[in-house]
């Protein structure tokens, strides 16, 4: 329902423009990205449900968002990269999640569901902008940017390293720099402009390096005592960057507190990262200490987004260094104890003083690091915090529309009946990035209540009285086997748009269908005014709509949920507290998961 643009203005291409479903570009006036819905002809047709369809649906009330817990991070499409996003999502159902909460942590949450479902569901923010929005301002800063990958870091998400691993795991490490460091030499070749076929043969090339050498690493600690590594395939995957575009665009005014509105997140010192090697009869008791050091980061950040104030910092850092000195000493007892972990106990907030940076703390612990791993060169600085009332980064400005009304729905297969979604599935819908990763897996979400026949590209001008609406349906398919994929997407599929079956290997799982709902007045409609937060190089762009979800639904739920589905029931799930917990217990927070078909390497264990 729409093409790149790639229209060349001296050494400049055109960031890409939504075409409106008639397959051309219009690069003229930021208006050409919104649409009468009565001028969008109905597009949307189910299949017609066989005979073994299962028609029912299952409904849960998560809220709209009141709490505020509004972030930065992704932690489907970038895991591991904090302020990854470079924009805004609303957040509703689990309360703690951030770019680095483990599973476990997740299974602990509080949750806005009034089920106790500690699912995460989350999607990009919609504003209102009064002032002028100009195309021409993100070309110009685009003209001048040297676009980058950016990368999960691996060394900070390790488990413990055995003594025997820790050459062949550094190596490895180091690997994986040069990698990163090779593939943004060749993405600078690029500077001033946005290819997107280009930038995903770097990507896919760099995603087939990394997964052979995070395999190995894993492999390696697996082999010298340290378990099964599992969990790091989420780590594979690298994103295109083109941050350098912040520089020369509209921002809120510096210095301006986000915690009026922004919920804000603890900041701590890595201490993967700084562990030597780890004596066999220590990488138990090393790794369960690494699991409270996350889930004490995990429950500080949940009461960040319920009370709003930073006194929770004195006790994670006494916490903190009460767990790092048991580190030590586990370690101490069959090596050389480190010196100096008691530094890395200190945290901050985010809009107070930073914690220690990678470099700071590389020299405050530079004995207990003489033989551990360094940070990687080729990192990606740090990525902006938002700021202001309105919460906002470099050219998504403007006041947040909440939500009216937040609609989160699981729903059947056409074909046959549908088995319940393993927990901790992770997907997406919709794609973040379609002009520099290619619209391929961008999808239509737009419309207004009353005219969900019809699905727009564009951003609608609905009728008087009617809200404008967001329609995110998720993959319905599920590869049988795995949680995530090297690209966060192969391991689910949409059926088949006319059958409703899924292709061969994939079995119907509970579809997820989310909408949103926003009273937005009419004149901001017709004058363009409203937009969605974006990357910088989308330019708010509406096809770059997209949805993420994390299934922390126990085992016992979703068996509930697909069951009401089968049996063609149609069920609202509202009963119990928002933080009502389930009596399953949490697993080892390092997700199991195995390998994607996407690449050639095998990845069984990641």
């Amino acid at each position: 329902m729409a093409v790149a643009a790639v229209a060349a203005t001296g050494a400049l291409t055109a960031v890409f423009v939504s075409g409106g479903g008639k397959g051309s570009a219009d690069a003229s006036t930021e208006r050409d990205q919104f649409v009468r819905i009565e001028k969008v002809q109905p597009n949307v047709v189910d299949p017609r449900p066989g005979r073994r369809a299962s028609t029912g649906t299952f409904t849960v009330d998560c809220g709209t968002n009141r709490n505020g817990k509004f972030s930065p991070d992704n932690p489907v499409a970038q895991p591991g990269i904090t302020n990854g996003a470079e924009h805004v999502h609303d957040f509703v159902g689990n309360l703690a999640i951030t770019a680095i909460s483990s599973d476990a942590d997740l299974a602990a949450s509080g949750t806005t569901c009034k089920n106790g479902d500690r699912s995460s569901y989350f999607w990009p923010v919609v504003r209102i902008d009064r002032t002028v929005r100009s195309r021409a301002e993100t070309q110009h800063a685009l003209a001048s940017t040297t676009p980058a990958v950016t990368c999960p870091d691996v060394r900070d998400r390790l488990p413990a390293v055995p003594v025997r691993a820790r050459r062949a795991v550094d190596s490895r490490l180091a690997q994986i720099d040069r990698a990163n460091a090779d593939a943004n030499t060749r993405m600078a070749t690029g500077k001033g402009r946005v290819d997107a076929d280009f930038n995903e043969s770097v990507l896919t090339a760099l995603r087939t390096q990394r997964a052979q050498l995070i395999k190995g690493i894993s492999d390696s600690i697996a082999s010298a005592g340290g378990g099964r590594t599992t969990g790091l395939l989420s780590l594979v995957e690298c994103d295109t960057n083109y941050d350098g575009m912040h520089a020369s665009m509209r921002h809120t005014a510096a210095g301006v507190k986000a915690m009026q509105v922004a919920t804000q997140q603890v900041r701590c010192p890595a201490v993967r990262d700084r562990l030597p090697g780890v004596p066999s009869q220590a990488v138990n008791d090393v790794n369960r200490d690494l699991a409270e050091l996350d889930r004490q980061i995990s429950e500080a950040n949940e009461r960040l987004v319920t009370t709003r104030g930073n006194a929770i910092l004195g006790t994670l850092n006494a916490r903190r260094t009460a767990v790092l000195d048991r580190i030590s000493t586990a370690i101490g007892r069959n090596a050389a104890r480190p010196q100096g972990l008691e530094k890395l106990a200190r945290c901050t907030v985010t809009g107070e003083n930073p914690a220690p940076t990678a470099t700071a703390t590389a020299t405050a612990t530079a004995t207990a690091t003489a033989t551990a791993p360094q940070p990687s060169a080729s990192s990606a600085a740090a990525l902006p915090d938002p700021q202001g009332p309105n919460l906002e980064l470099p050219n998504n400005t403007g006041g947040i529309v909440r939500p009216a009304s937040v609609l989160i729905q699981y729903r059947g297969n056409a074909a046959g009946k549908v088995v319940p979604m393993p927990r901790f599935l992770r997907e997406l819908t919709g794609d973040a990035k379609p002009t520099s990763r290619g619209p391929a897996n961008a999808r239509a979400t737009w419309t207004c209540s009353g005219f969900t026949d019809r699905l727009s590209d564009k951003y609608p001008i609905c009728p008087p009285g009617q809200q404008v609406q967001r329609v995110q349906d998720f993959p319905g398919c599920w590869d049988g086997t795995n949680i995530d994929s090297t690209n966060h997407r192969d391991h689910v599929a949409f059926a088949d748009t006319t059958t409703g079956a899924c292709k061969k290997g994939f079995v119907a799982i509970p579809q997820l269908r989310i909408t949103l709902s926003y009273k937005i007045p009419q004149d901001v409609q017709v004058a363009g005014q409203y937009a969605l937060d974006s990357f910088p190089e989308e330019d708010h762009n509406p096809f770059s709509d997209h949805n993420d979800f994390i299934n922390v639904n126990s085992a016992r739920q979703m068996q509930r949920i697909a069951a009401c589905i089968n049996k063609n029931q149609n069920l609202p799930l509202t009963s119990g507290p928002p933080s009502a917990r389930t009596d399953d217990s949490a697993p080892f927070w390092w997700v199991s998961a195995q390998g994607s078909a996407s690449i050639t390497v095998n990845l069984g264990g990641l």
